[in-house]
């Protein structure tokens, strides 16, 4: 089986359920976006500085964004959609637990952090800035179509987490944190 199949030479891809539309569509944005997250929290997970309970974090996420991709990929009342997995209540939950773990081993937040000074983390951030991108493009789509609130909380959630993995791995490899000194 080839990989190409020319159907989209001219600009058009289809929804999961058939239906053809522009690749600059808000729903191809959106989740097209997520796509481009995954691929960061792959790089992420293939750093050689995660340790096994982060990887195994990132292996559940990487999971939930594909789930959250087809969601978006789907078209409107298609009766595929009964076969798409959905991210779940517990899934947003789930991410609390784990950014609220975390936090229990760090600092309190007082003023802002200056990005850098570990490599691990600084990936982190890549990953949050990205998702917080997803997350815009999301908010655009659900103008026009419908998108499930739990995935928009997971979302949002999700860059938590990535801002609060990248301070829980400064931490573990012991490094400090780069505090912003305002210049004012």
């Amino acid at each position: 089986m080839k990989i190409y199949t020319k159907t989209g030479d001219k600009g058009t891809t289809s929804l999961i359920g058939g239906t053809r539309v522009c690749k600059d569509d808000a729903r191809i944005e959106a989740y097209g976006t997520l796509d481009e997250l995954s691929a960061f929290v792959a790089v992420l997970r293939d750093d050689e500085n995660i340790d096994s309970q982060c990887i195994a974090w990132l292996d559940k996420i990487l999971g939930d964004l594909l789930s959250a991709e087809s969601c978006l990929a789907l078209e409107e009342g298609s009766e595929v959609g009964k076969f798409i997995p959905k991210i779940k209540e517990e899934d947003v939950e789930w991410l609390e637990k784990v950014i609220d773990e975390m936090s229990e081993y760090l600092p309190p937040l007082r003023t802002m952090i200056l990005f850098g000074g570990d490599m691990t983390a600084s990936r982190c951030h890549v990953c949050r800035t990205v998702c917080r991108r997803a997350e815009r493009r999301i908010i655009t789509l659900a103008k026009n179509v419908t998108v499930d609130d739990t995935l928009k909380r997971y979302v949002n959630r999700l860059s938590d987490f990535f801002f609060t993995l990248s301070r829980h791995i400064t931490r573990l490899h012991g490094k400090t944190e780069n505090i912003w000194k305002s210049t004012n």
